[in-house]
């Protein structure tokens, strides 16, 4: 089983659709519903044996919830925050490129 690549408070980006955001949480592998699985396209469906990642994510439209393999995860190199209206629910700090964790989420 791949290790993670990720950790909490890292910027992401998707390395096929144009969206962006923080990880707030990390599986070591899928735990998602097997429904969401298969609703993604069979051509571009990730294996389950790799970490999954929940994001506070966002694209130009909105910001959104999303949950993304490690496979379809890249480093986003932007350094730019990331507009979500839940980060400070998660996070108190921006600080070199990455987030920092509340103490109360800490486990």
């Amino acid at each position: 089983m791949p290790k993670a690549r990720f950790g909490i408070g890292d910027l992401v980006r998707h390395r096929l659709f144009d969206f962006r955001g923080v990880i707030f949480d990390v599986d070591p592998t899928f735990a998602n519903t097997e429904e969401w699985y298969e609703a993604i396209p069979e051509d571009l469906r990730p294996s389950k044996d790799q970490p999954f990642y929940h994001l506070l994510a966002e694209n130009a439209e909105q910001s959104y919830v999303a949950y993304v393999s490690q496979q379809n995860l890249i480093h986003d190199e932007s350094e730019e925050p990331i507009d979500h209206p839940a980060i400070e629910a998660y996070f108190n700090g921006f600080n070199e490129g990455r987030y920092q964790l509340r103490p109360e989420h800490r486990h």
